[in-house]
């Protein structure tokens, strides 16, 4: 099945190395980003998990939860572990799903016969806790994720998800933010007091709204 954005995110039971989970219990009321990687015990894969352990403040202040998914068995996953805190510097604690019989890696559709018949690609689905899909992201299985671009996407659609604004190319926390044009210009004083400029009609731009 082939997931698109504004989906509702389908729910499953899962083997993890924090024990079975049901998905939608588990992140209730969060945001989550669920992603796959490809194998246990493999370089790349060893770097972004690490990677996302170390971001645990972030996500944390987010309010997000994590979740990878492999199709590699929970022993193994527990003993990869092992290697990642010890080669990256962190602590793993977010659920690692043993995806054995491919159950979750076909419901969100991670695993391309063409890039592999077996292994799951590198998938990024950011969901938000209405359980709509809100991102998704394919990478190969050779190219590691930007970890720091999941975190400004997610900044940038919790801004939006409360503000009737949208974020510019390479937007970051704290940069100037578009009002959306279904807002007349002679209402953006009352909606964003901030202050606004007008570059075009169509392109009207405020201070972030949120700080």
């Amino acid at each position: 099945m082939s997931l698109r954005l504004g989906d509702t995110a389908p729910n499953f039971k899962a083997v993890t190395t924090i024990g079975e989970i049901d998905f939608y219990d588990y992140t209730e009321g969060s945001w989550v980003v669920l992603f796959s990687h490809p194998a246990d015990y493999t370089p790349v894969c060893t770097t972004e998990l690490g990677r996302t352990a170390n971001l645990k403040a972030e996500f944390d202040k987010r309010n997000v939860k994590v979740l990878a998914v492999s199709v590699d068995p929970l022993d193994q996953h527990i003993g990869w572990i092992n290697d990642i805190n010890e080669t990256q510097n962190c602590e793993v604690d977010f659920p690692l799903i043993a995806d054995e019989d491919r159950k979750v890696s076909e419901l969100y559709d991670m695993i391309h016969p063409n890039a592999s018949a077996t292994a799951t690609v590198r998938s990024v689905f950011i969901i938000g806790p209405d359980r709509k899909i809100k991102l998704t992201l394919t990478y190969p299985a050779s190219t590691g994720r930007n970890f720091i671009e999941i975190i400004r996407v997610i900044d940038s659609l919790q801004l939006t998800d409360n503000y009737s604004v949208a974020t510019p190319a390479d937007w970051k926390h704290g940069d100037d933010v578009i009002v959306v044009p279904a807002i007349p210009t002679e209402e953006i004083p009352s909606k964003f007091p901030k202050g606004h400029k007008v570059i075009k009609p169509y392109l009207r731009t405020t201070p972030q709204p949120n700080l």
